[in-house]
């Protein structure tokens, strides 16, 4: 059979399309579940000063979940639980400027995806793959007369303790897996690898490939139960200055409910943290964005766990 030049250039142009990866641009939101949502909103509304713009609600009324506006393009979603004693991580999600051409890539590299898209319930397009580990991993491009976007330059004020969600950190089971996924398939780029005791990995920070936003992969031999995953499991919020930010928390009247000490510690990576603790005991790391003498830290040499 005679192809025609024509249809072949069209042909070659579409093949090349399909193959290149869109752009992922940062960290959208995280999704996590909730035993007493008002217990939740107090912790983040009240307490880390973040507002709450919408939410949605099942055709019965109850609440199926609820956004709460770190900045105009990061959310945390706080989704009421569905089984007591569970993992508290329900999903994490990234942002591309092109919705149709990521799926298009990522089933061009055998990965499962929807066979066509459709606009969610708050009028973005998304749509939801599993890395190796299990994690589900959404993908989302925002768009013109979202929920997200008519929210832009409202519930955002100068009370929330960040205005930028640093990372989120997930758990690994094996590295290999999760670097094959996150590295080789989506682009994101190594920036940084981390040891307690010089003797195995426990954490790698992988860069979205077109922005400064980043993932921790919390490294495991043997994964924790699934209810003692929310210290590994997180969210971190960058301060600019972690004194400043820990007079206001011990100042707010919302300080009286949480039961735990704040301490500021140095990490491993040398950077000044202080970590807070939902009801839900999801961690929320507060961490200041540079070392304590403004070098960078090496990366550890160490293999990991397994």
């Amino acid at each position: 059979m005679r192809i025609l030049p024509g249809l072949l250039v069209i042909a070659l142009s579409l093949h090349a399309q399909v193959a290149k990866r869109p752009p992922i641009t940062g960290a959208a939101h995280v999704a996590i579940f909730s035993a007493d949502v008002d217990k939740t909103r107090a912790f983040y509304k009240d307490w880390l000063g973040y507002g709450e713009p919408f939410d949605l609600k099942e055709a019965s009324g109850k609440l199926s979940l609820t956004f709460l506006k770190i900045n105009e393009r990061q959310y945390i979603e706080v989704f009421p639980e569905k089984e007591a004693g569970s993992d508290r991580l329900n999903h994490v999600s990234v942002e591309t400027s092109n919705i149709e051409g990521m799926r298009l890539y990522l089933a061009s590299k055998g990965v499962k995806v929807p066979e066509k898209l459709a606009k969610n319930r708050i009028r973005n397009m998304s749509f939801n793959v599993k890395d190796p580990d299990g994690h589900t991993v959404e993908f989302v491009q925002y768009l013109p007369g979202s929920e997200t976007l008519r929210a832009k330059g409202k519930f955002a004020g100068a009370e929330r303790i960040s205005d930028r969600m640093a990372h989120f950190g997930i758990l690994v089971g094996s590295l290999e897996p999760a670097m094959k996924f996150y590295r080789d398939l989506l682009g994101f780029q190594e920036t940084w690898r981390g040891s307690r005791d010089g003797k195995a990995l426990n954490w790698v920070n992988m860069k979205v490939p077109e922005g400064d936003d980043y993932i921790e992969f919390m490294l495991y031999d043997t994964l924790p139960a699934a209810d003692k995953r929310g210290t590994q499991h997180h969210i971190c919020l960058f301060v600019p200055d972690l004194d400043q930010a820990k007079a206001r928390l011990e100042a707010s009247p919302a300080r009286a409910r949480y039961t735990r000490p704040l301490e500021i510690r140095t990490g491993v990576n040398r950077k000044r943290q202080m970590n807070l603790f939902d009801p839900d005991g999801t961690r929320v790391e507060l961490m200041e964005p540079y070392t304590v003498d403004r070098k960078p830290t090496p990366s550890s040499t160490a293999p990991p766990p397994r």
